[in-house]
């Protein structure tokens, strides 16, 4: 008897580096455990001048980015906590737009820190972007003449990497210090 495998489901994931002067995107198309890219790039907003302008404009590409590519889940890099207090809400209202464009069509959203992105894609949390770029450029086999310079980019096709991995592994639902701190929370369902 012959055995047939189960055809492997393709899926896009897009991966947006939020920013109010140059947001990065990055597109990934999966096919089972292989990933490749479609495209990445950034979307320069420093022209204009309005902060409101810039998250208009940012709405408007982001939906235009999965309008094109059709994705079936975005992964967005969370901001870091700096101590100027209005960059990280200028930041946070970027990353607010982009997700309000994906929720807008229906698409679910991972959003990643920068150290799990970069302990994912090189082991290392605390790597270079320079170093997440070469990776990338290695793991997904992109030319050298298809790398976009500018880290933003790739620092959003590392979130989309970083989600493609995280594909595989679900989350530890419950996270225990002991035996006995597990015995504690679940001893309604140890007696039944």
């Amino acid at each position: 008897m012959a055995r047939t495998t189960a055809p492997q489901v393709e899926k896009i994931i897009i991966g947006i580096d939020p920013g109010t002067n140059v947001m990065g995107y990055g597109v990934l198309k999966v096919l089972g455990n292989k990933a490749e890219m479609l495209a990445m790039g950034v979307i320069v907003l420093r022209k204009y001048e309005s902060h409101y302008l810039r998250l208009g404009k940012i709405f408007e590409r982001v939906t235009s980015l999965i309008e094109s590519y059709k994705p079936d889940e975005m992964a967005i890099e969370a901001p870091f906590f700096g101590k100027n207090v209005q960059s990280m809400l200028k930041l946070g209202r970027a990353q607010g737009v982009a997700i309000t464009a994906a929720i807008m069509r229906d698409i679910p959203i991972a959003e990643y820190e920068p150290r799990k992105i970069k302990m994912a894609i090189t082991g290392n949390g605390a790597a270079a972007k320079e170093q997440v770029a070469g990776m990338l450029q290695k793991m997904l086999k992109i030319s050298k003449e298809d790398m976009d310079v500018q880290m933003d980019a790739t620092d959003a096709l590392g979130a989309a990497y970083c989600h493609f991995i995280q594909m595989g592994k679900p989350e530890v639902e419950h996270k225990f210090s002991s035996w006995k701190d597990f015995a504690q929370k679940n001893a309604d369902k140890i007696h039944k």
